[in-house]
């Protein structure tokens, strides 16, 4: 950063103003730490940016695409990847102060800082006792792009091991569209039927994508439920 005013570099930004005064590069110049022989931290900041069409891309991108950005390695991309995650799991709740989360918007609050924005589909669960409190959050099955193949017994085996009284399915959609599939309603359908088999409630089935969600009890589109 040999262009840059000495007082103006991020470090000594932050020192001196605190992290609000920063860019979204220049933080990222901080989490990258050092350039490469060719580029410095922020340039190389600038072009992940550029690279991922925004910050929020970057919360899509895995070690794999963030390496296509030259000067960019395998510690480096760890490094953000890293540092991403670390935001996401801020923004979720601890396990320990068991949230109750009554209405769909809830729940996708919830979820959406740590599963909306996945570069591939996963399948989970959130696993409620009697008072619709969570016990424990579990994602089952990762897919690719646009699929994942997932099996009531594996949802139930998880639903059953924590003696759920419900549960709350959700996957995301890395297209960024929550707009349930004639495959995510075929799904949703067994999973209500086998529930209703195990005597666990499946109360909604959430789809993820960015910052948005489509609940499917919302919709009324949870097929086979009659609670």
């Amino acid at each position: 950063m040999k262009d840059v005013a000495p007082h103006d570099r991020p470090r000594e930004k932050l020192e001196r103003l605190g992290t609000a005064a920063l860019g979204d590069n220049e933080l990222l110049a901080l989490v990258i730490g050092t350039g490469s022989g060719k580029a410095d931290a922020l340039s190389l900041a600038n072009s992940l940016i550029e690279h991922a069409a925004g910050l929020h891309g970057l919360t899509r991108a895995d070690l794999g695409q963030l390496r296509r950005v030259p000067g960019v390695g395998r510690a480096r991309a760890a490094q953000i990847v890293a540092a991403l995650e670390l935001g996401r799991r801020t923004l979720v709740r601890g396990a320990a102060e068991r949230p109750c989360l009554r209405t769909p918007r809830d729940l996708a609050a919830h979820l959406l800082p740590q599963y909306g924005g996945g570069s591939v589909e996963q399948f989970g669960l959130v696993m409620l006792d009697t008072k619709h409190r969570i016990i424990r959050v579990k994602v089952v099955s990762r897919g690719s792009l646009d699929t994942t193949v997932v099996h009531p017994r594996e949802v139930f085996r998880e639903a059953a091991s924590a003696s759920a009284a419900a549960i709350v399915l959700f996957h995301n959609h890395p297209s960024g569209d929550p707009t349930p599939s004639s495959d995510d309603l075929l799904l949703t359908s067994r999973m209500v039927s086998a529930g209703a088999i195990m005597g666990i409630d499946v109360v909604d089935h959430l789809i993820l994508a960015d910052q948005q969600y489509c609940s499917l009890l919302e919709a009324g589109r949870l097929r086979g439920r009659t609670g």
